[in-house]
């Protein structure tokens, strides 16, 4: 895996990837579980080319959605924020691998009524973290006090868990940048930032291709086995589509249990829908993958984003999870 497969692989602009999204969210793909339902049973899933989307293609593959009697199309997107307007007008049905932070805001903000079909992924060690160039004079998490670090969205997650873990530390924050993950690689290279913060496989690529060095494990405590993304709707979709949406819920369920007993599973989905290869998918760190939403998990998420200012008013995550 090269940071040049990652870029062209699933670097695409922006604009492209929402165009897929809203072209074809209501005709489907060919990722088509093959069932061929109706208009009840088919559900359009845009999904991030990350380790949080592998319960969704575990379920695609071992014919868990088709067990359900559902027709699931996926569409990729590179940002899950890219696909919130689709998901508004009704374009996808679903978001998976959806940042809960930005989810969380829109819905504070009354933006988007959302509900949450299933958890995705909580923090594990090393399913993401800070990297800076071998030759780096930064050595410690101290260091980046005031230094750019790359991260994929500005206030979200990435900058909420590593305040966090900064902040535990007693070490300053830095000044963060905007930068896509397939452009965080060059960009560290090119010297524009002095760090990346960079979730798998775009932290893998990065250490092999530039020989970067690991400066903070992203992962790590106190952020360890936070909820961070999940397969999110809208309310109207839940409310109008009951059993489709409770018929995922145990599809993903099911293939979230397949990934938390069986890691394998989940590195042998990796090479079918990112460009890791099989022998590169067995070094990648990757997330938990929980059996089911927790409301009390979800809270310790509000928590945090209501101490950061990433949420002004409290937000009760029991009322968004679809029972």
């Amino acid at each position: 895996m090269t940071l040049r497969h990652l870029r062209t692989g699933t670097g695409r602009a922006a604009a492209g990837a929402i165009a897929l999204v809203l072209l074809l969210g209501a005709c489907g793909d060919s990722d088509s579980d093959g069932s061929g339902g109706g208009k009840d049973t088919r559900i359009t899933v845009a999904a991030l080319p990350l380790t949080d989307s592998a319960a969704l293609y575990i379920a695609r593959d071992r014919g868990l959605f088709k067990k359900e009697g559902l027709d699931v199309r996926i569409q990729p997107v590179q940002q899950s924020i890219q696909a919130l307007p689709a998901l508004s007008k009704g374009q996808v049905d679903v978001i998976a691998s959806a940042n809960y932070v930005t989810f969380l805001q829109a819905y504070e903000k009354g933006t988007l009524d959302v509900r949450i079909l299933a958890e995705g992924v909580r923090m594990a060690p090393h399913m993401m973290d800070v990297l800076v160039p071998k030759d780096s004079p930064i050595k410690t998490a101290a260091g980046l006090q005031g230094k750019k670090v790359a991260v994929n969205i500005l206030n979200n997650i990435q900058t909420l868990t590593l305040n966090a873990i900064l902040d535990q530390q007693g070490a300053g924050r830095p000044a963060y940048r905007q930068i896509a993950f397939p452009q965080m690689g060059p960009a560290l290279e090119k010297g524009q930032v002095d760090a990346v913060h960079a979730v798998e496989p775009f932290d893998g690529a990065i250490q092999h291709d530039l020989g970067a060095r690991v400066l903070v494990d992203g992962g790590a405590a106190p952020v360890q086995s936070l909820p961070i993304s999940g397969y999110v709707t809208t309310a109207r979709y839940a409310k109008q589509h009951p059993d489709a949406a409770a018929k995922f819920r145990r599809a993903i369920e099911a293939a979230s249990a397949v990934a938390a007993q069986d890691p394998s599973a989940v590195r042998a989905e990796l090479p079918k829908y990112t460009k890791v290869t099989a022998a590169q998918a067995t070094s990648l760190g990757l997330p938990a993958y929980p059996a089911s939403a927790d409301a009390t998990q979800l809270r310790r998420l509000v928590e945090l984003m209501r101490k950061q200012g990433l949420l002004k008013k409290d937000v009760d995550p029991s009322a968004l999870l679809v029972k």
